[in-house]
């Protein structure tokens, strides 16, 4: 069945950097675009980044362009989501999900019924 894992989260300190994977199974990974979201406690999911299934297109959500980079390793079944520059405001759980397309539009990074499997999660917690 499809399954994604999130791992990689944890407790770092404003101006720290993580990074975050999502392993994926149970279906061809380079089939299939990747987003990001994340839901901070109160608050609704919001979408944070994704990322076309051959990895040449990716979109940011403003709070986090140019200190989050996503990434994918389809040999690897994996996608990345490196974190720099981590604020307060970035802890959240963060969860990845598979989109129902190949391809990342700015859409997605809004949208969460363009996403047909979730994964459970990973906590990030930013604070000194």
């Amino acid at each position: 069945q499809v399954q994604l894992v999130e791992s990689g989260g944890g407790l770092v300190q404003p101006g720290g950097s993580l990074r975050l994977s999502c392993a994926a199974s149970g279906f061809t990974l380079a089939y299939y675009a990747i987003g990001w979201f994340r839901q901070a406690p109160g608050k609704e999911r919001e979408g944070v980044s994704c990322i076309s299934s051959s990895g040449d297109s990716t979109y940011y959500v403003d709070p986090v362009q140019g200190r989050f980079t996503i990434s994918r390793d389809n040999a690897k079944n994996t996608v990345y989501l490196q974190m720099n520059s981590l604020k307060s405001e970035d802890t959240a759980v963060y969860y990845c999900a598979r989109a129902r397309s190949l391809f990342c539009s700015r859409a997605h990074v809004q949208l969460r019924a363009l996403y047909d499997y979730w994964g459970q999660g990973t906590q990030v917690t930013v604070s000194s």
